[in-house]
């Protein structure tokens, strides 16, 4: 396969396509979607059973201008508090509702920048979390953190709250980037967090880095992913940037024209993962790399990888709750997700019942559709096998898109006695084709670039 001649004629450098965190994706979410319907996927929770608990806080102190997350802007402390008391409220409703002998198996919090609660609210805070639920043997209790947004007093709090796995985002360390995206974050002051974090005996630390940014070259990027290593990070998320002004308006801020093209995105994808792999990381799925003594590793090598909101994961709990405004959820029934606007969860709230807005009850072939995508986002292979076992799926349905994968990507993907892979050579192209599971109008949203 001549590689870059062959992504280009399958359309990889034209195409938009989901990045599948989700199927179906969030644009085909309904809004005659109720409290009603979330509240019952809660009761149906089996007693004991181990789920995840997403938090989402959604205000920064500032808004970076390629950021596309639901986040608003505060100066003042007033309208966090007052966030935070809906919250309490929420999750009181939410322990009232959940059998008993629920345990979290993975608790996130997310945002938005949680790292600008003060000390005594992310007290406040996790009490109220562990009060609907422990956290499980062996659970996993992350934090996202602005090392812009973060002190001694913060990270003890979190320390002493159970904090086992930060995160931080990177983007770029070059400071003509940073200025283009509204991101000033100097190595010193992410070396100096993480250095504070690990002083507190949290051993595990992520960190995310953005390829395809505005006059991002070859050796600006190896400048920094060099600088990220030597952060030595257990795992990496390696996001590809999406610019989407017409969704997020803040992007509007970001000059178009200096941004890479789509081949040029490719050389800066294929530069960071070879300075990663060089460095002795295991590549996962699409974009992450770990080393290979995470869990995140270990868990692709078994097979056992997973991919939720949040990119990737090792957590194999079947119920994730979101709580917070714009929060999904995910049950086996389906996908339920808070009002997006911060008022209109906290009226919800203050009157008694969930926020939810959205949501989405899975048909028995979203489910077999969803575990495919899943599957080749994650493995890059689909074994029909167990496919058929894990959904009930016939093998006609398959075998059908199989031949239509094989017919419209040829080389690009094998067929086996085993099921359908993507060579090594050919996985840029594993959003495109994951999208020939996809029964759903893709023209109800823009989405992002293939690569």
């Amino acid at each position: 396969m001549q590689t870059r001649t062959q992504l280009a004629r399958l359309g990889l450098f034209d195409a938009k396509v989901p990045r599948y965190t989700s199927y179906p994706t969030a644009p085909h979410f309904a809004a005659d979607f109720g409290p009603d319907r979330f509240e019952s996927w809660i009761k149906a929770v089996p007693q004991g059973a181990r789920i995840s608990l997403y938090v989402h806080v959604p205000f920064c102190r500032r808004l970076c201008w390629f950021c596309a997350c639901r986040t608003q802007g505060t100066k003042t402390d007033s309208p966090v508090a007052a966030y935070l008391e809906v919250l309490r409220a929420e999750l009181r409703m939410l322990a009232r509702t959940l059998p008993g002998g629920v345990t979290l198996s993975r608790l996130h919090w997310g945002g938005g920048t949680p790292t600008l609660l003060q000390p005594d609210m992310m007290r406040e805070l996790a009490a109220a979390i562990f009060d609907v639920a422990p956290l499980a043997e062996g659970g996993e209790f992350s934090v996202e953190i602005d090392p812009n947004e973060i002190d001694p007093k913060r990270l003890d709090a979190l320390a002493e709250a159970g904090m086992t796995r930060a995160s931080i985002g990177v983007q770029d360390f070059d400071p003509k980037i940073q200025e283009v995206i509204g991101r000033i974050q100097g190595y010193e002051i992410t070396r100096d967090a993480v250095d504070m974090i690990r002083a507190r005996g949290i051993a595990s630390l992520n960190a995310d880095i953005l390829f395809g940014l505005p006059h991002q070259d070859q050796a600006r990027l190896t400048e920094s992913v060099q600088q990220l290593l030597s952060l030595s990070p257990d795992r990496v998320a390696l996001y590809g940037y999406a610019h989407v002004p017409w969704m997020a308006k803040r992007q509007q801020m970001i000059p178009s024209d200096a941004l890479p093209t789509p081949e040029e995105r490719l050389e800066l994808f294929e530069t960071a993962r070879k300075l990663f792999a060089w460095d002795g990381y295991d590549e996962i799925g699409i974009d992450h790399f770990a080393l290979p003594s995470d869990s995140m590793a270990q868990a692709a090598r078994a097979g056992t990888l997973r991919r939720n909101f949040q990119g990737y994961t090792d957590d194999t709990a079947e119920v994730l709750i979101g709580v917070g405004a714009s929060s999904i959820s995910r049950f086996p029934q389906g996908y339920a997700q808070n009002a997006p606007a911060t008022s209109a969860h906290q009226k919800a709230i203050r009157e008694g019942q969930f926020s939810t807005a959205r949501g989405h009850a899975f048909t028995a072939e979203d489910i077999w559709r969803g575990r495919a995508i899943e599957m080749l986002m994650c493995d890059f292979a689909i074994d029909r096998a167990r496919l058929m076992a894990e959904t009930g799926v016939s093998s006609a349905c398959v075998e059908q898109v199989f031949c239509d994968i094989a017919g419209r990507f040829g080389e690009a993907v094998r067929l086996t006695g085993l099921g359908l892979e993507i060579p090594d050579e050919a996985r840029p192209l594993a959003r495109m084709i994951a999208r020939e599971f996809d029964a759903y109008d893709l023209s109800k949203a823009g989405h992002s670039t293939a690569i």
